[in-house]
């Protein structure tokens, strides 16, 4: 029996361009899943679109001398065109600036009010006279409280780590302008998250999700205070309360609410305008949000507190695949950095089947994963080529010659053809589950693991030398009708993957239908007619010659080089001198890390055990937001202020403070070969 799968695709911020890295954590992976349950015969509604209000968009369009509309209207084309180019097969890529969306957010609002979970507070945030305007933290530096740091950001110091407030830095100011910053009260609402502790507590615990996304959930569960969603600026879904003019919904609660209303405006333009209920009013519909592990909080607690408060019975996420991130090279993609790829360039060079594989081949599901130039180059070459597309080539270019282009008999075949069959048959079940399972790396490996296997069986079989015999043309035929059944069901098993490449073999298969118009089992159990005319072969994948490849490498490197040649920055300006006595007060140690591990709800803060000597101590650190692999740390020599009063953290009693230097790609730590733990430092 089908079922109805409604799937998301977490939606994409229009506020730049989107790369590789954004694709292979909740776009790919939501596409490959729809294009298999279509398969498998369901009833696939895959939606997604931009999201498009916030601070940040308001910002960048200022600064780019656009209007916020002007700035979305433009990103949200650009990134629909990506997506075009990648052949995603969204039903509907909606945005939250359509009309549509304020109703059911407001709506979303409204309910959660009169059921008593939002509360109105005045608090005081920092605001630019010269500017007019509230800022939030991410647009707000001045000094550390902590250590004086003068370029601490609004929410945390990158010096020492320190967690805080926006409103607890000395001297704020604009990050933008520079202007100086005042406190100004202002009235704002509260989502009491705490008020659903127990019921989010009870629905995770019976999720067999990741461990990773249940436990980060349930982290979050346990620290559930009441938040802020609303904002004082003009760019969002207006506040639906009388008096409340210039205050809209943070972008945050109204982003997810956009999967709903995306929803509506599909139903809209199929001219059933409440088909929308058919999905999310079904408690029968399984919901799959596919998201980036930055976006667990607000599909795992967020998102369904905020739906368990409100009155309509809208779906909670049944699955949640969260994958983690996908870097560049060994580094993460960064426009700003110029540390990206040219997706215009790209385009002209590579197809959208070789990407796609080469991100699902190598997807970040259990842990951080990487783009590298060789590896695209191994995967094109030596899988894609040299593994599937021969298989397919060899087999086709054979069958012209031998069997006038038509599909021989599969009659009296030998144990070595039934259990090649077998194998086929057992492979496409593998691959069934792993797409089930939201395994798309182990998908990928079945899929060379079936062309490799017909290539294995085609040469063992060697029908080339059974052709030259009327005794054993035969036997010729049969293997030709069982390299067949292996590239028919190639296809299909690839087909959610690389659906061009896979189109193109059922065409060639002599096929007039299209691929993904068929249903899995039925492609399965089906045999190729005896006497079908096959179309003329074709060649589906080129070689990715070694000088292109190297021509991208030093694209990638000499972009990378170009900040180096700007003006170096100022440095910062010294602090007030000190006498010796004052300095002699800091007790420098070195110190050796024992253990090193990040702490949860922060991008930045390290949490390291480190031995002086004398003793065991827990520092806490701001250091781990661009250091990639932590372990490389444990063992190090290092100083350390020892005689720093204890600061607690996120939480976590800070006993000291380590020496680091910013630089451009991340911190650096002085260290010592010789001197033993708890040396002085003098």
């Amino acid at each position: 029996m089908s079922k109805k799968i409604l799937i998301t695709s977490a939606l994409p911020y229009a506020n730049g361009p989107l790369h590789f890295g954004h694709i292979a954590g909740a776009y790919l992976p939501g596409d490959c899943y729809a294009r298999y349950e279509r398969l498998k015969g369901n009833h696939v509604l895959y939606i997604c679109g931009s999201d498009e209000y916030g601070i940040a968009i308001t910002l960048s369009a200022e600064v780019a001398g656009r209007s916020p509309k002007e700035h979305v209207d433009l990103f949200h084309e650009m990134n629909k065109a990506l997506f075009h180019q990648l052949n995603f097969s969204f039903d509907h890529f909606s945005r939250t600036t359509w009309a549509g969306h304020v109703k059911t957010t407001q709506q979303y609002f409204l309910d959660l009010l009169h059921n008593g979970h939002i509360e109105e507070k005045v608090t005081e945030q920092l605001f630019s006279e010269k500017d007019g305007k509230f800022l939030a933290d991410r647009y707000v530096i001045g000094t550390c409280p902590k250590c004086g740091f003068t370029e601490a950001r609004g929410d945390e110091c990158q010096r020492c780590g320190a967690s805080y407030e926006a409103t607890d830095l000395l001297n704020p100011r604009s990050k933008m302008s520079q202007a100086p910053l005042i406190r100004k009260p202002t009235k704002h609402w509260f989502l009491r998250f705490d008020h659903f502790k127990e019921k989010l507590a009870e629905w995770i615990g019976k999720k067999e999700w990741k461990a990773n996304v249940v436990n980060f959930a349930k982290a979050y569960i346990d620290d559930l205070k009441p938040r802020a969603i609303t904002r004082d600026m003009e760019w969002g879904v207006p506040l639906p309360l009388p008096g409340t003019e210039g205050k809209v919904l943070y972008v945050w609660f109204d982003a997810p609410i956009g999967y709903i209303s995306a929803t509506q405006e599909w139903a809209e333009l199929q001219k059933k305008p409440d088909a929308w209920k058919d999905y999310w009013l079904d408690p029968q519909t399984t919901l799959v949000n596919f998201i980036g592990k930055d976006n667990i909080p607000f599909h795992a607690v967020f998102f369904p507190a905020m739906t368990m408060g409100q009155n309509q019975p809208y779906k909670l996420v049944d699955q949640l695949p969260a994958n983690e991130f996908y870097n560049l090279e060994g580094r993460q993609f960064s426009k700003s950095d110029s540390w990206y790829i040219d997706l215009e360039s790209f385009f002209k060079q590579f197809t959208a089947d070789q990407i796609r594989y080469a991100i699902a081949s190598n997807a970040p599901e259990n842990q951080d994963s990487d783009f590298s130039w060789k590896d695209f180059q191994m995967r094109c070459n030596s899988e894609l080529l040299g593994k599937y597309g021969n298989l397919v080539n060899r087999t086709l270019v054979f069958l012209q010659a031998q069997c006038e282009g038509k599909v021989p008999a599969l009659a009296h075949p030998h144990p070595v053809d039934i259990d090649f069959l077998k194998k086929v048959k057992d492979l496409v079940h593998e691959a069934d589950l792993a797409y089930g399972n939201f395994q798309l790396r182990r998908a990928s490996q079945i899929i060379m693991e079936l062309a490799q296997a017909g290539n294995v069986y085609f040469d063992a079989k060697k029908p080339w030398v059974a052709a030259r015999s009327a005794l054993t043309h035969h036997d010729m035929q049969v293997t030709i009708a069982c390299c067949l059944e292996c590239i028919k069901c190639m296809a299909l098993i690839s087909s959610p993957i690389i659906p061009d490449a896979a189109d193109r073999i059922w065409k060639m298969l002599g096929y007039t239908s299209t691929l993904h118009e068929q249903k899995w089992d039925l492609v399965v159990n089906s045999q190729l007619p005896e006497g079908h005319k096959l179309a003329p072969p074709q060649v589906l994948f080129n070689k990715v010659e070694d000088a292109v490849i190297q021509q991208e490498i030093d694209k990638l490197q000499k972009m990378a080089a170009k900040p180096a040649s700007k003006a170096p920055k100022s440095a910062e300006a010294l602090k007030e001198q000190i006498g010796i006595d004052d300095f002699r007060k800091v007790d420098l140690r070195i110190a050796k890390i024992l253990h090193v591990e990040r702490v949860p709800k922060s991008k930045k803060l390290l949490k390291l055990t480190v031995d002086i000597g004398f003793e065991q101590r827990t520092i806490v650190s701001g250091i781990g937001e661009k250091i990639e692999d932590i372990s490389t740390l444990v063992g190090r020599n290092i100083a350390v202020v020892a005689n720093l009063k204890p600061t607690t953290l996120m939480g976590i009693e800070s006993q000291g403070m380590i020496l680091s230097a910013e630089v451009s790609n991340g911190f650096e730590l002085p260290s010592f070969t010789e001197a033993l733990p708890g040396t002085p430092v003098i």
